[in-house]
């Protein structure tokens, strides 16, 4: 089970300018081969099918505790992606004068057609996500192996998308992401080290771990952010340790697992964009509610 919070891992600023373009590039870290859904998903049934669980329990620790990341990752992507495109479109309820018009100038009009200007399961040139980017071959050294390969891929593609696109709301995010995959490298990079003895750091750097060259990482490798993995489970996954431990490779700090989820920010309220009939609950009337929260406690 996932225990949900109504917050994103990072607190995103606010675009510059809208930017459909921008967008539809960050959607390959969302719905790429090597995007965030893959990772949440390969990780998610590597967890499922995992046997021989009480005598490899560590191992099962580290692949769930990752996993329940992934899902705030795909938040954190999906988020950025709806603010790069919240006022591309002019907003009104008349459709006379053709408010989608600038759509048509946009790379991905899937954004606009087959959606509310928001993000879809979708890679940068609008393919959908598909279920055969799942990998989980239930032998635990291949499984390892093809997530410590899964996310040297996902880290290359953010330092292209990185180099893509300038707004600081897709730089932040993708910043962000930078520190937690390459978090992520080191993980699996350690469990094979435990499980087959073999000395897989000799091939990072896959594409270079650092990330110096990228100024939105600073602030979190200041905090240690690059060395700590979270269970996002307050009582579950408390073995994970046994694997993710020793020295990071890069600045020789030592690596800490930490019991839950790391404390987030709020997720941005998204306007309501009328023009896409979205959210196309006009007639609604919040005030039905209030006399209804009153009398239950809550703050409405």
């Amino acid at each position: 089970m996932i225990l949900k919070m109504d917050r994103l891992p990072i607190e995103l600023p606010t675009p510059n300018n809208p930017s459909p373009n921008d967008a539809a590039a960050v959607q390959e870290l969302l719905g790429g081969k090597f995007g965030e859904m893959s990772t949440l998903m390969n990780y998610t049934y590597q967890s499922f099918n995992f046997r021989g669980r009480k005598r490899l329990r560590p191992f099962y620790d580290l692949i769930c505790s990752i996993a329940g990341e992934e899902y705030g990752h795909i938040e954190a992507v999906s988020y950025a992606i709806n603010l790069l495109l919240t006022g591309t479109t002019k907003r009104g309820f008349d459709p006379e004068p053709g408010p989608l018009k600038n759509a048509t100038d946009a790379r991905n009009t899937y954004h606009f057609i087959a959606s509310n200007q928001s993000a879809l399961p979708v890679d940068s040139m609008g393919n959908f996500w598909t279920g055969q980017n799942v990998f989980s071959s239930g032998n635990l050294r291949l499984d390892l192996l093809h997530n410590f390969f899964l996310e040297c891929g996902a880290r290359a593609n953010k330092m292209r998308v990185y180099e893509m696109v300038t707004d600081p709301t897709a730089r932040e995010m993708v910043g962000y992401l930078l520190v937690r995959g390459g978090l992520h490298v080191v993980a699996y990079a350690r469990a094979l080290e435990h499980l087959t003895g073999s000395d897989v750091t000799k091939l990072i750097p896959v594409p270079e771990l650092s990330n110096k060259a990228f100024p939105e990482t600073r602030k979190y490798e200041a905090n240690g952010v690059h060395r700590i993995l979270y269970t996002f489970s307050p009582d579950d996954y408390q073995k994970a340790g046994l694997v993710f431990n020793g020295p990071h490779p890069e600045d020789g700090q030592p690596l800490e697992v930490r019991f839950g989820a790391p404390e987030g920010a709020p997720a941005p309220d998204l306007d309501e964009e009328p023009q896409l009939n979205s959210p196309g609950a006009d007639d609604f009337d919040p005030e039905m509610f209030k006399d209804i929260a009153k009398k239950m406690g809550i703050k409405y």
